[in-house]
């Protein structure tokens, strides 16, 4: 027979499943692909494109409901024919060059992708000077003489 403090933590797990099980299925996308093919090509692109809520997700890994929104809308235009390129265009003219994760190379989105080198060139040249200044220090000398009296 089992006890009433065992019976409770059982139930008590029982109702935490059953709550959280909604959650874990609402975040699977049921859609009916004809084949495998197709939906590698979906999870491909979807894996390519940025979700707009959490911008540092993919719209294949988001949970975010515009991410759903999106990826249904990908999946209805594979669906009507269009490629991959056509599909990026679409989302780009309607939410700009950020949904993709790697944006063309354009004005716009220059300092995108040269930012990272032009700090990694600045803070080169910070830490030369900084070594250089040191390096330029004679160590044998004593340091100067204060007017004040150390104690």
């Amino acid at each position: 027979m089992i006890s009433c403090k065992r019976f409770h933590a059982l139930a008590a797990m029982v109702i935490a499943v059953a709550l959280l099980l909604p959650i874990v299925a609402s975040a699977i996308d049921v859609l009916p692909f004809k084949d495998h093919a197709e939906e590698q090509r979906f999870q491909n692109l979807t894996r390519q494109l940025r979700c707009l809520v959490c911008q540092n997700e993919s719209l294949a890994d988001s949970s975010a409901d515009l991410a759903k929104d999106l990826r249904l809308e990908v999946f209805e235009q594979m669906q009507q024919g269009k490629n991959d390129d056509e599909i990026k265009k679409y989302l780009t003219a309607r939410y700009s060059d950020f949904v993709l994760y790697n944006p063309p190379l354009r004005g716009s989105t220059a300092l995108l992708w040269f930012a990272p080198l032009i700090l990694l060139l600045i803070g080169s040249f910070v830490v030369y000077r900084i070594v250089r200044r040191r390096a330029a220090v004679p160590r044998n000398q004593p340091p100067a003489a204060s007017s004040e009296d150390d104690w």
